[in-house]
């Protein structure tokens, strides 16, 4: 018998080394290329995302380092890169700012406290395989909660544009805020914030064409536009420096940051802040892994790859479990930096763990480079990444489309805007859940018959068929559960009532595919009412799981009728007059 290999042995317990298989030189320098150029985006994109979170800066430099790490073992993603990300941010500064902290290493252990929450989630859905979590929330859903989301960051970040003091977690409290902080509005702050802006969004742009028309190689060219956000930073904090802006003018900046490792320590906090956290790591570790699952699919897709959503699930909670030990706060799979990541040629996570050495370089020995940069250009950092996502087309096309989802996604919409990013976001969750409910409660059935010249069955009041005298044709489209199972009850003593002819109901069963306790128990209610009022049961087209269930429970052996394997044998058997006429066959 052949022995398994040590690397196969390992990677059984850390997938991601099965990436070492076979890796060679070529893919080495892929992934070392595609690090420099992740890298060099994710560290202003890190400081500026936990200026976000309401968080010290260094804390986005944390989160981007050891969970590259965790991932690259635990991930099922090629070219995935996690850390900070727009929206996570803004639901741990909510979160955060709900406990009213004042001190930032309270804040810090907070976040990393809300951190090591949505890794247990992340890796308890993982353990019990419920990568399907995410369809919790609907595409309408996500999609007003990200345009809501995106909204919010705009205007939290004016106060570091504008220069004044604006706080709150809703649009109207950051909109009365920005109309009593206007009176101290800093003419620098705007100067620098602007032209941040400016040049970001004209890098994006306008650059590439000016470097193509001026017979800039290609390869260059394009680490030019990359490297903008890392340019600005620089080029900013050198002239904050040289006229010392901050003292001059009063424009805010970073400040000090410290310089070495990341710390490594169990975050310790109140139990009264772990119980107050709960709800809101619930609801962060669902949206990182909705967002982190899309990013990967879609990239995935562009190689005929696939990636395995629970494996991903064990992959977030490691990467957030590393984040909480290492002083940084919940993080995801990101879009912008994951697409940067696979344009620059990664071809293995094991590029995530050479960005991670990168920035750990840079938050050991670099930090000190960052005390004069404007928090401004941080902001305007943010909003060159993110303004695009604010799309309210999305939200109204599902209005078009189908009421209920357009419902559930401008309520999302106006809740997070109003009540805040917890509330908003579990309001679309609860009103989702709702409508699925609401439609399953009362499922669309219709009464059949046979369509002349054919074995088929079709709902009459669409098509032009032949029903039989005394067999009803009933086809329910729904699985039978709890929630629906007195409906079906009160839909067959309806029919009963309304059609004394009647002398058998066939129940057809092609679109169930599951059926709960309570249904089991409606269906032999249903069974023994028919009985006393001289009709029989029947069913047909019973799929292989749903009959071996009913027939363990007993309730085949019990039914007053029969099972047919398809609807045309139950009506050639139970009515063979009427299915002769249909076929065009004269009856006798």
């Amino acid at each position: 018998m052949r022995s398994e290999a040590p690397l196969d042995r390992a990677a059984r317990l850390l997938p991601g080394l099965g990436w070492l298989k076979g890796y060679d030189r070529a893919s080495l320098g892929a992934d070392a290329l595609a690090s420099l150029v992740t890298a060099i985006l994710l560290v202003p994109q890190s400081l500026a995302y936990a200026l976000l979170a309401g968080l010290p800066a260094q804390a986005g430099l944390y989160a981007s380092i050891a969970p590259l790490f965790a991932y690259a073992l635990f991930g099922s993603s090629r070219v995935l890169a996690v850390g900070p990300v727009a929206v996570i941010s803004l639901m741990t500064a909510a979160a955060i700012g709900s406990l009213e902290l004042t001190d930032p290493g309270e804040k810090m252990a907070a976040a990393g406290a809300l951190a090591l929450l949505s890794s247990a989630f992340l890796l308890l859905f993982g353990l019990f395989r419920l990568g399907s979590v995410a369809n919790f929330l609907s595409r309408p859903v996500v999609h007003a909660f990200i345009t809501a989301s995106t909204v919010l960051i705009i205007a939290s970040q004016l106060r570091h544009v504008l220069g004044i003091d604006m706080h709150g977690a809703t649009l109207p409290e950051l909109t009365l805020s920005f109309l009593t902080g206007m009176p101290g509005v800093q003419l620098t702050a705007i100067v620098v914030g602007l032209a941040s802006l400016g040049f970001l969004l004209a890098a994006r742009s306008a650059l590439p064409g000016l470097l193509a028309r001026a017979g800039t190689p290609a390869a260059l060219a394009d680490g030019l536009v990359r490297a903008a956000p890392a340019i600005l930073v620089a080029v900013v904090t050198l002239i904050a420096w040289r006229f010392d802006l901050n003292a001059a003018t009063g424009l805010s900046i970073v400040g000090e940051l410290p310089s070495g490792l990341p710390p490594f320590a169990v975050p310790v906090v109140e139990l009264e802040t772990w119980r107050a956290l709960i709800g809101p790591a619930a609801l962060i570790s669902l949206i990182g892994f909705v967002e982190s699952v899309s990013v990967g699919q879609s990239l995935a897709a562009k190689h005929r790859e696939h990636i395995l959503p629970n494996r991903e699930l064990v992959g977030l909670g490691a990467a957030n479990a590393a984040a909480a030990l290492t002083g940084g706060y919940p993080v995801t799979g990101g879009f912008a930096r994951s697409v940067v990541n696979d344009t620059a040629g990664a071809r293995t996570p094991i590029a995530g763990v050479f960005t991670a050495i990168l920035i750990l370089g840079v938050a050991a020995f670099l930090t000190p480079a960052f005390y004069h940069l404007p928090k401004a250009t941080l902001a305007a950092t943010i909003l060159a990444a993110i303004w695009k996502l604010a799309d309210i087309k999305e939200t109204w096309a599902a209005w078009r489309y189908a009421r209920s989802d357009g419902a559930a996604a401008f309520l999302t919409l106006f809740g997070v805007l109003f009540l805040g990013v917890e509330l908003g976001l579990t309001l679309g969750v609860a009103v989702s859940v709702g409508m699925i409910l609401q439609r399953t409660m009362q499922p669309h059935w219709a009464r059949l018959g046979q369509v002349p010249g054919t074995h088929h069955f079709r709902n009459i009041d669409r098509h032009d068929v032949i029903v039989s005298p005394h067999v009803y044709s009933l086809r329910v489209d729904s699985a039978l559960y709890f929630a629906n199972a007195r409906f079906l009850e009160d839909l067959v003593s309806r029919i009963a009532a309304q059609h004394p002819e009647t002398t058998d109901i066939v129940l057809m069963f092609p679109a169930v595919n599951f059926v709960d306790a309570s249904a089991l128990g409606s269906l032999r209610e249903i069974n023994a009412r028919l009985a006393e009022a001289g009709i029989r049961l029947h069913l047909s087209e019973v799929k292989g799981p749903v009959a071996d269930g009913l027939i363990q429970a007993g309730l085949f052996d019990e039914l007053s009728g029969n099972v047919f394997l398809s609807h045309y044998a139950a009506l050639r058997t139970l009515d063979p007059k009427t299915t002769l006429r249909a076929e065009g066959v004269a009856s006798s």
